[in-house]
């Protein structure tokens, strides 16, 4: 057994490429035991290697289920990595500021009507700038910021202490303060440079780098990432589901008349020059000023060539307006109906006919398609966590963590469910039914709970979880579960009550009560259920 994993976990990895039984789980086993890790991770399931929808669904799940794990231990440097894509992504952003977006360029891209529509379609969508608009949807983001770190990332800690910003913003804005928060004491504000650019866990080959934004920049950004999605949405485009870009993605795979496009580095590749040349002038010089025109990155400073870094509040409302406006821009030069034109970030959708010229025109204003997660023929499709081949889910389970604590089985064992009864079967899949087995064995007392109900316990059958019916008329069930809830502290002072006013943070609070980020606690609890639901029976 490999020093780098404990035996539940080493035996739950063996279990799972056993009970797959494919020529893809053999080598993955044979890697993984022989303890070949990189080459583990770096194994790829190329679609149009498999002819039979059964065939690539197990080699799929095979090659996919480590992909992300963090306990693996390899020689790949993840956070060089990361930082190496960062700076080439800044190099590209400058090869593209110092080109810009003249005539003559324009002009090399062979197709001036695109690039005025392009134009006319952001400015349609933005319309005039509102600043009471941008005042009333400013607020706190869930993670840190430069001057709020640890567990208490709360509004109600960030109303008390960030103050953070930096001075081309502050010398713009600090004269409305007064104004628009007269009940926010925002005297003792803290000037910086710039961000701090970090890495974090993304997969098994690469960490991802994000920008921690000072407080009352990342305020306002987000205020002006939901005006962007405001306006998204009366184009019939919502940045706050995911369900449009899936069920296009599964009707790509079934009739292969959409193709699924996804991009390297998208948010690190919006350039300066490229905002500028397609943002309403008044749009540009307010989201100029309150971005982070300095990082710094292992104790270096530097000057950004890219407009917006991830961790910018409005890099992903930016991206996803550029991608769609050039999207729909394309089906209208080809005369292809943009019905079906749907955007999610970086994860794209357009018609087949339109894939070409939308590559080589994303191109042009500096954007990189991904090849390996794109998707233009054949019979498998991918977007936002959706994967189909054919119209089957083919979606796979990706094991992150080590298997240790009670919580962590539930999730894994259900996790492994849910895969096994995907969207084309009536019944769970046998072949998974040794995985989910031996981790029932791993809990002395083990709870049952029905799908739809959290990872509080081993979803089951109704026969054999057996809830207690609730008595006195009440339609329903109690069953015991695992229950986790964050640990939080009382308070009674001025910033908790700002935090209530401003209905629309993401701070989980009741009456004086706040949450920490991170810190949980779990207990067991009877648990209602107003309707049982049968995911499935083994067979």
């Amino acid at each position: 057994m490999s020093q780098d994993l404990d035996q539940t976990t080493f035996k739950l990895v063996e279990t799972y490429f056993s009970s797959l039984d494919c020529p893809r789980s053999l080598t993955t086993y044979l890697l993984f035991t022989n303890n070949e890790y990189e080459q583990l991770v770096n194994l790829d399931c190329n679609p149009k290697d498999y002819g039979c929808t059964e065939d690539f669904r197990l080699a799929y799940l095979a090659t996919k289920f480590l992909s992300k794990n963090r306990f693996l231990s390899t020689k790949i440097d993840k956070e060089a990595e990361a930082l190496k894509k960062f700076q080439e992504s800044e190099y590209a952003c400058k090869e593209i500021n110092k080109r810009g977006f003249h005539w003559k360029v324009i002009k090399d891209l062979s197709n001036e009507w695109l690039h005025n529509a392009i134009i006319q379609k952001i400015w349609h969508t933005l319309g005039d700038f509102d600043g009471d608009e941008l005042f009333d949807l400013s607020n706190w983001g869930p993670g840190v910021s430069l001057d709020v770190k640890g567990a208490d990332t709360s509004p109600t800690n960030k109303f008390r202490k960030d103050f953070g910003t930096t001075r081309p913003f502050d010398d713009f804005i600090s004269q409305f303060y007064a104004l628009a928060y007269p009940t926010w004491d925002l005297s003792n504000r803290k000037f910086h440079v710039g961000n701090r650019v970090i890495t974090v866990p993304k997969n098994s080959k690469v960490d991802r780098t994000i920008a921690i934004e000072p407080g009352l920049n990342l305020w306002f950004q987000k205020g002006v990432g939901q005006m962007i999605r405001r306006r998204l949405l009366r184009r019939n485009l919502d940045l706050n589901s995911q369900d449009r870009n899936q069920r296009l993605s599964r009707l790509g795979s079934k009739f292969n008349h959409l193709a699924t496009v996804d991009f390297s580095s998208a948010s690190d590749t919006i350039s300066i020059a490229t905002v500028e040349a397609l943002l309403p002038p008044q749009w540009f010089c307010i989201m100029d000023l309150m971005r982070s025109r300095y990082g710094l990155v292992k104790g270096i400073q530097f000057r950004y060539e890219k407009f917006s870094s991830m961790g910018n509040g409005f890099s992903f409302e930016l991206e996803s307006l550029i991608f769609w406006s050039i999207a729909v821009s394309v089906c209208e030069y080809l005369h292809i109906s943009s019905k079906n034109v749907s955007v999610y970030g970086d994860d794209v959708i357009i018609p087949v006919e339109a894939f070409d010229l939308y590559v080589r025109t994303c191109a042009f204003y500096g954007f990189t398609v991904n090849v390996q997660k794109s998707f233009s023929d054949g019979n498998f499709r991918e977007s936002c966590g959706a994967h189909w081949y054919l119209g089957m889910d083919c979606k796979p389970y990706f094991l992150k963590e080590l298997v240790k604590s009670e919580a962590v089985i539930y999730r894994v064992a259900n996790g492994i469910r849910r895969i096994s009864h995907n969207s084309e079967m009536r019944y769970c899949d046998i072949r998974f039914y040794p995985v989910w087995r031996f981790l029932c064995r791993q809990v002395r007392k083990p709870l049952f709970t029905s799908n739809g109900y959290g990872d509080g316990g081993f979803i089951e059958n109704f026969d054999i979880a057996k809830p207690q019916r609730c008595k006195f008329g009440i339609e329903g069930y109690l069953t015991l579960a695992l229950i986790t809830i964050p640990l939080g502290y009382t308070s009674d002072d001025h910033p908790i009550l700002l935090a209530r006013l401003k209905g629309r943070s993401s701070e989980m609070s009741m009456g004086n009560l706040t949450y920490l980020r991170g810190r949980v606690k779990s207990y067991r609890k009877r648990l209602f259920v107003p309707r049982w639901y049968n995911l499935g029976d083994w067979i």
